[in-house]
């Protein structure tokens, strides 16, 4: 992943917030919207967009464009800082590759105390019976 070359391809688009603020908000565009297009990006290598699009599938359009808004601040730069560095966590999270889960064989003594436990209830149950004549 290459930084520089990513932060270029990142379009920001300033609109006006939605909700309650009174009449600030209705003159001031502090809501800042990302746009990202990972098709046609050239930060990342085939497979990494490969793994960024299985990842992020339910995040992206048809278009493979992602789609970032943040509007919790007043501040149009506060609000682009804040959205650049949730893109960022959202990629480096993406990136990671899980390892791959070794299926590993039950312990003896796993089984051992199972079977014996099961004995155990077993009996209990026995002697609640009635006795037979």
């Amino acid at each position: 992943m290459k930084t520089d070359l990513l932060l270029s391809e990142l379009q920001f688009k300033a609109v006006r917030s939605s909700g309650a603020g009174g009449q600030n908000v209705n003159k001031v565009s502090s809501k800042v919207v990302l746009t990202f297009d990972l098709s046609h990006s050239q930060a990342f290598e085939e497979a990494e967009k490969e793994l960024l699009i299985t990842k992020l599938s339910n995040k992206l359009s048809n278009e493979n464009l992602l789609v970032l808004n943040c509007d919790e601040d007043r501040s149009q730069l506060r609000n682009k800082e804040i959205v650049t560095k949730r893109f960022f966590d959202l990629i480096t999270k993406s990136l990671i590759v899980p390892k791959k889960r070794k299926a590993t064989k039950i312990p003896r003594s796993v089984i051992e105390k199972r079977i014996k436990a099961k004995r155990n209830l077993s009996e209990i149950k026995q002697n609640r019976r009635k006795p037979e004549v």
